[in-house]
């Protein structure tokens, strides 16, 4: 089980420091989602980005209730693990 994210705070650029409840944390540097395209083009406008919240029912990070990024990638960039087996490349 991928541990819920429980706290996250803005760095600077497209970083978040991320805290888990196992009390690991780490930031995450989101720069490369700008050239995946798609929903997260909205990524662009770093007012947008800097919009952010902890959903805590999910334990994840949403942008409006509407964007997220799966826990599993937040925990592996945040704390340098890999990613579980099971996890799609």
């Amino acid at each position: 089980m991928i541990p819920d994210v429980i706290s996250a705070r803005y760095i600077e650029g497209y970083k978040i420091e991320v805290r888990f409840d196992d009390g690991r944390m780490g930031i995450v540097d989101f720069s490369k989602y700008l050239q995946m395209g798609g929903v997260f083009e909205r990524f662009k406008n770093i007012e947008f980005f800097k919009n952010f919240a902890v959903n805590e029912e999910l334990g994840i990070i949403t942008w409006q209730d509407e964007l997220d990024v799966s826990p599993e990638t937040l925990y592996s960039e945040a704390t340098g693990t890999p990613l579980p087996a099971w996890v799609e490349h």
